[in-house]
């Protein structure tokens, strides 16, 4: 039989599990990431210092015809600047991009004219080598926390990982090709395994979809080894195959020049 002492330690002690398990869940509440914070973390882990690779682009039409071509690669303070040198195709060989103030402002180079060109400031947002990835989209920068707000939309499973849904809409005033995006983001290393691009001036108008495949570990960080540009409304196409990658090596300065595209 049990003393009244008894069933009040009973009590005492039911009562201290419940503010346990109830502080434990607020607590677990309270540490719940923003959709900021968790863009933010994107955001440091694309862009890191110096990337440089060996890239193979794949551009199937909605024809099905497709263009292959290889190229080297280089990035450098977090994407502000880019270098484009295309390797393969023949008639595409020495041919060169060169992207700075994250793609603001755009030269190419023609080896067959032996001519530089510097792009319009508004190409920003136009297809590179007909490709469905645009300049904008090739050049790693701060716009993702800089031009859009974003808000946690939940979770949700996507291409099998357990993600965070994120919704950004692009800040008044700021010249972008997307009115928002919607970004599935791994929970496990915040990596955006898939990203939907919308018109300009259409919110609702889905234009495009990147798909991130084979992530691996290079280097110490979580790298897409294939990505998938769907594009929505051509019905077309682009992958992007990294063949070699390296993060956070020295690239000097006068890689990224206007002179430097001439160079074999």
């Amino acid at each position: 039989m049990k003393t009244k002492d008894g069933h009040f330690k009973i009590i005492f002690i039911l009562i201290t599990l419940f503010l346990l398990i109830f502080s434990a869940s607020v607590l677990s509440f309270g540490q719940e990431l923003t959709g900021e914070e968790i863009v933010n973390k994107v955001n440091e882990l694309m862009n890191q210092d110096t990337v440089q690779a060996k890239v193979k682009m794949t551009i199937v039409t909605s024809s099905g015809k497709e263009r292959v071509f290889i190229y080297d690669s280089y990035s450098k303070n977090k994407g502000e600047k880019n270098l484009l040198r295309y390797i393969e195709p023949k008639r595409a060989k020495g041919q060169a991009i060169l992207m700075l103030n994250y793609a603001d402002d755009i030269w190419m180079y023609f080896p067959r004219t032996k001519r530089i060109r510097k792009l319009a400031t508004n190409s920003k947002s136009q297809k590179m080598e007909g490709s469905d990835f645009s300049y904008e989209d090739t050049g790693a920068s701060d716009a993702f926390i800089e031009d859009f707000n974003s808000k946690k939309l939940g979770s949700e499973i996507k291409e099998g990982h357990d993600c965070y849904k994120i919704e950004m809409l692009k800040k008044e005033g700021i010249e972008s090709g997307y009115s928002r995006l919607i970004m599935w983001i791994i929970k496990d290393n915040f990596y955006p395994i898939v990203i939907n691009y919308y018109d300009r001036e259409n919110p609702e108008l889905l234009l495009k979809t990147l798909i991130q495949y084979d992530i691996k570990n290079v280097d110490g960080i979580s790298t897409a080894t294939k990505m998938v540009m769907y594009n929505q409304q051509e019905n077309s196409q682009t992958s992007i195959e990294m063949l070699e990658i390296k993060y956070n090596i020295v690239l000097d300065d006068s890689l990224f020049t206007a002179r430097n595209l001439q160079r074999r």
